[in-house]
């Protein structure tokens, strides 16, 4: 068996060191790989290179320090990355592919069956934004179900559904019906208009609420639980609540559904005036006359919502 002999990469000095950290915290801009043996021994292709982690612990502690273990990221725990890896790919796959082909039915076809894909490329941006957003501004409450992509409810999963049987049913066998209030492309324009702003809203309550904000209205006050008024918050009492509101109405009108439209303001207009009363009796608990006079000020700016 050959001497062992300590090997640099190539990222060694030319006086045979190893480089110098990349700056002053002494974090270096990579790791050398420091085998244990010479690569001229006999059984490389046998068991492959051994680093010598004991080096680096002692020269780059701060590198490759041990990972707490930690089981609500395993596949069935709360913060599971796997689940977290599936849902983000399915997001982004769904968007990319759906937008591909609005374009291709819309401009290249054309068939108005666009609307289908245009209609799953704003769910499947909404959904990755509502985890995006989630673990960028409050890490603490991140888990998988953050997409919202199975949580929702029955009542959200049906809503959705019957607006792409709408689609596809008016798009086959009610054509006229489909044309009936729809003016390309300025109702198509104009549908992009109050999807974006319902969904810049929505992402900056969450952002500005930061860790104040949770997906399910909180029954006690934690520590630290705070009342945002600052920023968007200064213009709607329930800024996200407003952008769903919005957001959900304008996908209506961007793919011409009639009925949908119809039934997604009566029954969003129902959910969120029980959802606001129930929400601001825990507020009134939590800040007592504050919240009293921030409410007399700023309105929720979803229609009928005081």
């Amino acid at each position: 068996m050959a001497r062992q002999s300590v090997a640099h990469t190539s990222g060694s000095s030319a006086n045979g060191h190893l480089p110098e950290p990349a700056n002053a915290e002494g974090t270096p801009a990579t790791i050398p790989l420091i085998p244990t043996h010479s690569p001229d021994d006999d059984d490389d292709d046998e068991e492959g290179p051994r680093f010598d982690f004991d080096v680096l612990k002692k020269r780059y502690p701060g590198n490759v320090a041990p990972v707490p273990h930690d089981p609500t990221l395993l596949r069935t725990g709360s913060r599971s990355l796997t689940s977290i890896g599936l849902q983000a790919f399915g997001c982004g796959f769904t968007l990319a592919a759906c937008l591909l082909l609005t374009l291709y039915l819309a401009v290249e076809k054309p068939d108005r069956i666009w609307r289908l894909p245009a209609f799953f490329a704003c769910l499947s941006l909404f959904h990755f934004l509502e985890y995006y957003i989630t673990a960028r501004f409050n890490l603490p409450t991140v888990r998988a179900a953050s997409f919202l992509l199975f949580n929702n409810g029955t009542a959200y999963n049906a809503a959705h559904t019957c607006a792409a049987l709408e689609i596809v049913l008016t798009r086959y066998w009610f054509p006229d019906f489909q044309r009936v209030l729809v003016f390309p492309p300025y109702s198509i324009a104009l549908g992009l208009v109050i999807v974006a702003v319902g969904q810049v809203a929505r992402s900056t309550a969450m952002a500005q609420a930061g860790t104040n904000f949770n997906h399910t209205p909180v029954q006690t006050r934690k520590e630290g639980h705070e009342l945002v008024t600052h920023g968007i918050y200064s213009w709607s009492r329930h800024p996200s609540y407003f952008g769903f509101f919005w957001w959900a109405l304008g996908t209506q009108v961007l793919v011409g559904n009639k009925v949908c439209l119809v039934a997604y303001a009566l029954a969003l207009w129902r959910f969120f005036y029980t959802r606001v009363k129930a929400e601001e009796r825990t507020l009134i608990e939590f800040f007592g006359d504050d919240y009293r006079a921030y409410r007399k000020r700023v309105g929720t700016r979803i229609p009928f919502v005081p």
